[in-house]
This record gives structure tokens, sequence and C-alpha cells, in this order.
């Protein structure tokens, strides 16, 4: 609903390096396995169900919450052209109430206890989660596994909610800011499932019907494709026996089943070639995003990609951000941003001007692009590139629901979870070279554009 130096042997030393996820080895019982004990994190274990649902937890004594999540490998691009909106819909109902619970009643359970819960849905994943006081993680799991297993979708609820997403459709219409993105990914997809809204339009929520949410729920929300993840101070024999009591007797209470495969990285999703497309609207700014296919999740190039995101648009220190803002400025927000998929991934430049200097801000945009392709980064800028890596990720740890998260998206996206200090050693093993091939390769691509603003798309034309 909400719409987040060590050397390659230390981490063999201090713990298990990484796994590669597969189904369980015997369906009909449940298989587990620690896959980590880092210094830097907690144990990590890894149970697999019967059912094929998995469930990963990180135990962090000194922490006195947990956060649980009940992550679904079902998103925006599973969805036909009529269902367009579908993922996110169900997202919405599935809070609406159960058989044993109306909807007062699952968001009053948490909040009587301090704790929190929301969700969100991508074009890959859908995430139902909660944040709790460890002693209140018996209720977190007992009410989160219910909505998610066993909604009712009430024919009541279906327009309730329906008037709730069309007013979110609105809202986002109003956030040029936030609607320039999706326009850049339709510039870059097309007509495929990446290229489409997340929350569906006006046109495919209107007609939506009941049964229509109900056949996606049935038919996406099943074990195999369910991971639950969480982290904190828990028990991770305990966590498992509670999430099977609480999905005792459920839809989710099924035969036994292997975990699904991952998505499939092959073949690459065809895109469109470079196009300009605007929206015009009567904005004081004008809101763009410049940019490029990327790489994928399963790409090895993706820590290099991060340092080269960081040193052309990551900071106050970036490239982008000094020549643009702090030297001539001509934009308060310009940045970078590289987001990835299964099978294909995105890579953009965001500015946001006035609406008289939006062509002198992409043509600095394109030089840059230019200057770093041809005549690449120096090792400082890659140091620092690679020092705002690690403390990004390291710091971004500091809390439950960024280690939940980020067991279930080793789960999920991956196939894999490194320890902490074998992710560092990643970074710490980027080269010059490294970034500089990468940049050349991925900044020498022709560019999609993407405007937001008091514009029409003969403005931009050469």
């Amino acid at each position: 609903m909400t719409r987040a130096a060590s050397t390659p042997s230390a981490p063999e030393r201090r713990g298990v390096a990484a796994y590669r996820s597969t189904p369980s080895g015997a369906v009909g019982r449940a298989v587990t396995r620690t896959l980590s004990d880092d210094p830097l994190g907690g144990a990590v274990r890894r149970t697999v169900l019967p059912s094929g649902l998995r469930v990963l937890t990180e135990t962090i004594p000194a922490m006195r919450s947990v956060s649980f999540g009940i992550w679904v490998s079902v998103g925006s691009r599973d969805e036909t052209g009529p269902q367009s909106g579908a993922a996110h819909f169900l997202e919405h109902l599935l809070f609406k109430g159960t058989h044993r619970r109306a909807a007062l009643e699952i968001s009053s359970a948490i909040e009587a206890v301090g704790g929190e819960t929301n969700a969100f849905t991508t074009k890959e994943y859908t995430c139902y989660y909660a944040r709790v006081l460890d002693e209140d993680l018996p209720l977190a799991i007992d009410v989160m596994c219910d909505l998610v297993a066993d909604s009712v979708l009430t024919p009541d609820d279906v327009e309730i909610e329906r008037g709730v997403i069309l007013e979110e459709i609105a809202m986002h219409d109003d956030e040029p800011g936030d609607e320039v993105h999706d326009l850049f990914a339709r510039a870059v997809y097309g007509e495929h499932p990446l290229g489409r809204l997340i929350s569906g339009t006006e046109q495919t929520v209107t007609p939506m019907t009941r049964r229509q949410i109900q056949s996606f729920y049935r038919r996406h929300y099943t074990p195999p494709r369910i991971v639950i993840a969480a982290a904190g101070n828990l028990d991770h024999a305990s966590v498992v026996t509670m999430v099977r009591q609480a999905l005792r007797g459920t839809p989710l209470d099924t035969d036994p089943a292997t975990p699904a495969p991952h998505r499939a990285a092959t073949p690459a999703v065809r895109t469109r070639p470079a196009t300009t497309l605007v929206t015009p609207k009567e904005t004081e700014q004008a809101h763009v995003v410049l940019g490029c296919t990327g790489i994928d999740w399963h790409d090895d190039r993706r820590f290099a990609l991060g340092v080269l995101n960081n040193i052309l648009g990551g900071g106050m220190s970036s490239r982008l951000f000094q020549e643009i803002r702090e030297q001539r400025g001509l934009a308060y927000s310009v940045y970078s941003y590289a987001s990835q998929h299964a099978d294909s991934g995105l890579f953009g430049i965001y500015a946001g001007c006035a609406p008289g200097r939006v062509n002198e801000v992409l043509d600095l945009i394109r030089a840059e692009l230019t200057r770093v392709a041809v005549d690449g980064l120096t090792e400082a800028e890659v140091a620092r590139g690679k020092g705002m890596s690690k403390g990004s990720f390291v710091l971004g740890l500091e809390d439950s629901g960024s280690r939940m998260s980020r067991l279930a998206k080793g789960e999920l996206l991956y196939g894999d979870l490194l320890p902490v200090d074998a992710l560092l050693a990643r970074v710490d093993a980027v080269t010059v070279d490294d970034v500089n091939t990468l940049a050349t390769e991925l900044l020498s691509r022709s560019l999609s554009l993407a405007v937001v603003g008091p514009f029409g798309e003969s403005d931009f034309t050469a």
C-alpha cells in the first residue's frame, strides 16, 4: 500500500560464504539449513516446508524488535493487459478481512501492541510485513499469515478498495516527479508488462471484477511461490512452528511440493528503440528522465553498476549534482538511479528544473555521460564510489526491517544470500577497469527520454 577490507577468503573463515537456493531435498518433510553465522549479523537459517513454502530467519539477540514479512513471487509483470493492476488491487484487499478477522481487527491487533503493518507491490513481487516487539511476534505471525492465506474478498470490499485505488492513481497523476519515472519505463519497454503502471489505470481497474481478482489470488498465492522472512530477537525453530500452526487448515496448507524456480534471466526482455515520450502538463517545473536499458538481477556487474551510479549521480559529491546544481544552479534535484529485474534493467538520470532550462540541463547530462563513456573515471572517484556502496549497505542493516528484506530478496531474486563480509568483498573487488568498461557499454547506448511538463513531443525532436 506504500509506494525501500575483507579478503575473499574471510567469509569462509567466519561463516557460510553463500548458498544457492534449491528445492528441498525431500518432498514431504521440512528441511532446515544454517546459511550463515556472520559476526556482522546473526545466525541465518532456512527451512523449506513440505508445501514448498520457505522460511528464512536471522537471529539478532541484541534487538528488541522483530520484522516479519511474507513475500510472494508475483507482481505487475505477471498480469495480462486487461488484468493490469490486479496484483496491487489484491494487496489492498487482503487487509480488508478474513474468515477469522474483520479489517479493524487486523489493524487494531498490531497497533494495540505498538506495532506497524504495511504492504507494497512491485513489478516482480509483493510483500506484506509487520514490525513488532519481540514478545509480540506470535501475534504478528498469526495475523499476517491469516490475511495472506485466507482473505475473504467480499464484493463490498472490492468496491470500496476500487474507489481507494482510483484515488491513488489520481494522486499519482498529480505528482509529476513520480509520474515521469513510469513514463520512462514505458518509453523503454513499450507495451511489455514492465512498461505498465503497477497500479493499473482507470481503464483497467474500473471494470475489474471480484472473480478476476479471486482467480489471480488463488492462482499465484501458492506455497511454492511464497517466502517468509523474519529478523530480530527470535528463535528459528519457534518461528517455523508458529508459521505452520498459523497456516494449518488454510488454502496455503497444501500437498507436498517443491519451491518455484526463480524467474529466468533469459531470454532478455525485448525493448523498443530509443524514443521520447512527453506528458503535457502545466507544471511549474519540467521533470525529465534520460536513460537506457541497464542490467538484470543476476548480472555480477551489479556491484560495478552501484559504484558507477554513485559517481554519476548518487549523492552531493556526484558529477551530475556538482555540475548541474552546485556549479550552475539549474536544478534543485538531480540524480541517477538503476532498477533491475530478472531479465532486464533500467539506468536513468532524473532532473527537475524550470521549463525554460530543460534543454540546457539535458545537454549537460548528455555531455557528462559522453565524457564518462569516453574518458572514464579516476581511481579516486572509484574509491569514493566503492566507499559509498559499502557504507550505505552496512548502515542499511541497522534495523530489523532491512535485514528481513535482505533475506527475502536473496531468496526470491538472487537465489543466494551472501554474508555481509562477502558482499563487502565483492564491492572491494570492483576495479577501475570494471567500472569504465561498464560505463562505456552502458552510456554509449541510445537514450530514451521521458518528460512531464508544459511541452509537446515536437519540443524535443531533433
